[in-house]
């Protein structure tokens, strides 16, 4: 099935970049967001609906991207009626990140309608999704991910993962590396600047060994610079790692890297009200852990 007219529900800080990207390579799109005023900063490459309904009425395919799984339910089958008003052999792909079985459900629901369905959860945050370069995994059937591949290509790199839900347990999986990975370039950056070094120096000195990634690129400098600026919400990460822990206990795994992370979102989130804060504010958590050391306030700041 040939797509053209495509629906993205959910325009925020990924949405939104993703949503001009769809519509930069050649697609009809028409968006809708809860808040109005973010959908209509697209208007000038879009067409902005007033309701999820209208907007899936005459849509190939739904892309949407929002908060979690009740979200995603609601707008598809509940209030929304997304699903209902979307016609005949509609793709909905899902790249809001949720709970596996969730997405199983979904793709249930739709096949009983008969609508088809992918989970196609992303990385790569705000610079991924502005610059098109995101990470898609995608679960569900061979031939729906061969419609939807020139879609997905408009928005990143696509790999099909498995059959439903697969998609969104690889989004865990690359959670469980942010998450643990964040917290590591926090502690080698303070370990460093209390052991008596730069820690501006010490991250581009190991940025060509082993210990390079995106997170000590893009996060270490964050921290650096102590910009908590949201691309990825403390609470999103915390929302990712609370269903990693409950997948790896379906499975009867224990995972005490992940454990430990998901203990410190927790604590950033509930007791430090930081969950509005960028995941790498994980910084603050082991700040406070240390009796309030500061990362840029090393023993040389203080000596001098």
């Amino acid at each position: 099935m040939s797509i053209r007219k495509v629906a993205v529900l959910g325009t925020g800080i990924m949405g939104a970049p993703m949503a001009r990207n769809i519509a930069n390579a050649g697609f009809a799109v028409t968006v809708w967001n809860r808040t109005t005023s973010k959908a209509e900063r697209l208007s000038d490459v879009t067409t902005v609906a007033a309701t999820p309904a209208e907007a899936a009425a005459q849509a190939d395919a739904v892309v949407t991207m929002l908060e979690n799984s009740s979200v995603v339910t609601q707008l598809l089958f509940g209030d929304g009626d997304a699903a209902a008003a979307a016609p005949e052999g509609c793709l909905f792909i899902d790249m809001s990140s949720i709970q596996p079985s969730v997405a199983r459900d979904h793709a249930a629901m739709l096949e009983k309608i008969r609508k088809r369905h992918l989970d196609a959860p992303v990385s790569g945050g705000e610079k991924g999704a502005i610059e098109a370069t995101l990470a898609i995994m995608a679960g569900g059937g061979k031939d729906d991910l061969a419609d939807a591949e020139t879609l997905l290509k408009s928005m990143g790199n696509v790999t099909h993962v498995g059959d439903h839900g697969a998609g969104q347990v690889a989004k865990l999986a690359n959670q469980a590396i942010v998450a643990v990975t964040i917290g590591a370039v926090a502690e080698a950056l303070l370990l460093a600047q209390e052991g008596g070094c730069d820690p501006v120096a010490v991250r581009s000195a190991i940025m060509g060994g082993f210990a390079t990634s995106r997170i000590l690129d893009l996060h270490g400098q964050r921290m650096l610079e102590r910009n908590w600026m949201p691309g990825g919400p403390i609470r999103m990460q915390l929302k990712d790692l609370n269903n990693v822990i409950e997948v790896a206990r379906e499975a009867g795994l224990t995972l005490p890297l992940t454990e430990k992370a998901q203990r410190a979102y927790s604590d950033l989130n509930d007791a430090m009200s930081a969950g509005n804060q960028d995941h790498s504010a994980y910084l603050l958590w082991l700040e406070a852990l240390n009796g309030g050391k500061r990362l840029g306030q090393g023993a040389d700041q203080r000596a001098g």
